[in-house]
């Protein structure tokens, strides 16, 4: 399978999902998740097809670019929100309603402690919890080593945490 084309399609089909729910975490909005998700895919084809054998690890050279492009929209919207309100990830039809209500309040109260941490501890979060990187893919994905990557991962943990206690003091 020589074809860039057909490697790229087998890229795209394995990272897609992956790309657009980082990106739909980062800025609240289906619609520019997409665009953005579409972008990163576009930009990735443009040095893919031109560099293939350079790109050494081709998922983190996606979330890099990503992650580029959700910082360029805030950039061009001067808004700092990061973590979504919406939540399409988690349904349980089985669940009565006020169970479902106690549940949505809890995810947006975690959401928007998350929303207030450092760029670098939301993506270690979401990369980790959300969508199961190892250390060593968030490593490649930081430009860090696997031991600072570690740090930032348990610093980030901690920082939630408090956020959290706090909030339950104040209940």
């Amino acid at each position: 399978m020589s074809n860039p084309r057909e490697k790229f399609s087998k890229i795209y089909n394995k990272y897609i999902d992956k790309i657009y729910r980082f990106v739909f975490l980062k800025v609240s909005s289906q619609e520019i998740a997409e665009d953005l998700t579409s972008e990163a895919f576009s930009r990735t084809w443009t040095v893919f097809k031109k560099k293939s054998q350079e790109i050494k690890n081709i998922q983190a050279f996606l979330y890099k670019t990503a992650r580029n492009l959700v910082t360029d929209h805030y950039r061009q919207k001067g808004r700092i929100r990061i973590v979504s309100a919406d939540n399409p990830f988690i349904i349980d039809p089985g669940q009565n309603l006020e169970e479902e209500s106690k549940l949505n309040s809890d995810i947006e109260s975690i959401k928007k402690d998350i929303s207030d941490l450092k760029d670098d501890y939301q993506n270690v979060l979401i990369w980790h919890y959300v969508d199961d990187l190892s250390i060593d893919e968030m490593s490649a994905l930081l430009g860090r080593t696997n031991g600072a990557t570690r740090v930032l991962l348990h610093r980030a943990l901690k920082a939630l945490k408090k956020a959290l206690k706090a909030k339950i003091r104040e209940v």
